[in-house]
Parts: structure tokens; C-alpha cells; sequence
């Protein structure tokens, strides 16, 4: 039999791309626990990963459909939670004293409380949004212009995540300036990585109730 064209199962798709958006989440948790400059400009460094969690998000939707995506956010969440939690519990820990100091792990992995619970709140809301904004687009359009899923959806989540994250994690504790500058950067850059991952979308077999529908465009 001849196998050249065809597919990995949708299980196994469904799977490399849970697994992939879990992971995007988890980096750039840890990421923005510090500021990095782009371009001279101030930025969270969350913001060099997280942005493709959304197209993720949107080919997850495709191929396993509505509940599976909003599972998936959910979990993530809890994941990063977990993790957050993990960290704050090995930073308290006392270390062998055999092993030397092991003062580093804490200044790097220690949990910011607020940029934990801004990075919850800001994937949760921006994220269900998202999958809502996708949702509406298929209804408008099925298989048409699968571009413009990611496209709409994104264009709508991602300043609402953008102001989420920014306003709790760094409002009243970097100046105002500072914080704007992260607020717009992130909006440009996360605006920026949709485009470029818009072809992912047709990487990916749509949930079989839209193969029957008009041809993609």
C-alpha cells in the first residue's frame, strides 16, 4: 500500500500540537520573568515565544474542534500554575550542602506571584476569546479563507492579552513610560509572528464535519 501521501492520524496531530502549545506556554511564562530589549525598545521576554500559541491554538481548533481548544487553554493553565508552584516549593527548599551554593536556582526560577497570576489571567481570557472570535469566522465563512481565522482571531486576542498581562504584572512597579513601551511592543511583535505563522493553518486537516464544505481558499 502506498503511504507516501498520506497523513499522521489526527490523534497523533492532535497530540505534537497539544504537546507544542503546552510547552510555548510553559517557556514563555519563565521568559517574562525578565525584560528584554528588541530594537532598543523594552519587552517581556515571554513575548519572543508566546505569540505562536495562539496560531497553535487556532490549528488545534481545526483539527480537534471548539472543546478540545478550550480544554487545552484550561489545562495549560493549570500546568503553568502547577509549575509556578513547583518552582516557588524547590526555591524554599534548603540544598545538600555537599552540592555548594545553589543560590541561582532561586534568583532565576522563583516565582513573581504577579506575573504568574497576569500570565494566567491574560492566556485564559485572550485565548477563550480567541477560540470564540475562530469559532464565529467558520460559521461566517466554513472552509473559506482558513487565513483569515487565524487572522481575525488573533487581531482580536492578542491586544486583549497584551493590556491583561501588561496592566497586572508592571503596572505600579516599572515606570509608566516602561510600561507603555512593553504594551505597544508586544501588540507589534505578537501582530508580527501571526502573519508569519498564518500558513500553519493549512498544515493541518480540518474536524471531519468541514470536509465537506466549500474548497479552501
Amino acid at each position: 500500500m502506498n503511504t507516501t501521501n498520506e497523513r499522521p492520524p489526527t490523534a497523533v496531530v492532535i497530540a505534537i500540537l497539544a504537546g507544542a502549545y503546552i510547552a510555548a506556554q510553559m517557556m514563555s511564562d519563565i521568559a517574562s520573568l525578565k525584560i528584554i530589549t528588541i530594537f532598543g525598545r523594552g519587552v517581556d521576554a515571554g513575548t519572543l515565544v508566546y505569540p505562536i500559541t495562539f496560531t497553535i491554538r487556532d490549528m488545534i481548533h481545526k483539527v480537534a474542534g471548539k472543546q478540545v481548544a478550550r480544554t487545552l487553554i484550561f489545562t495549560a493553565a493549570a500546568i503553568n500554575v502547577a509549575m509556578a508552584g513547583l518552582f516557588w516549593v524547590v526555591s524554599q527548599w534548603s540544598g545538600d550542602p555537599s552540592a555548594g551554593e545553589q543560590l541561582a536556582f532561586a534568583d532565576l526560577l522563583a516565582p513573581v506571584w504577579r506575573i504568574v497570576l497576569a500570565s494566567m489571567v491574560a492566556e485564559i481570557v485572550s485565548e477563550m476569546i480567541d477560540t470564540e472570535a475562530y469559532e464565529q469566522w467558520v460559521k461566517r465563512f466554513g472552509a473559506k479563507y482558513q487565513w483569515g481565522r487565524v487572522l481575525s482571531s488573533n487581531a482580536i486576542a492578542i491586544p486583549i492579552d497584551s493590556v491583561i498581562f501588561v496592566l497586572i504584572a508592571f503596572v505600579g512597579d516599572l515606570p509608566g513610560s516602561l510600561v507603555w513601551e512593553i504594551l505597544w511592543l508586544n501588540v507589534v511583535f505578537k501582530g508580527a509572528v501571526t502573519l508569519i505563522s498564518l500558513p500553519w493553518i493549512y498544515l493541518v486537516k480540518p474536524e471531519p464535519k468541514e470536509q465537506n464544505e466549500s474548497i479552501d481558499a
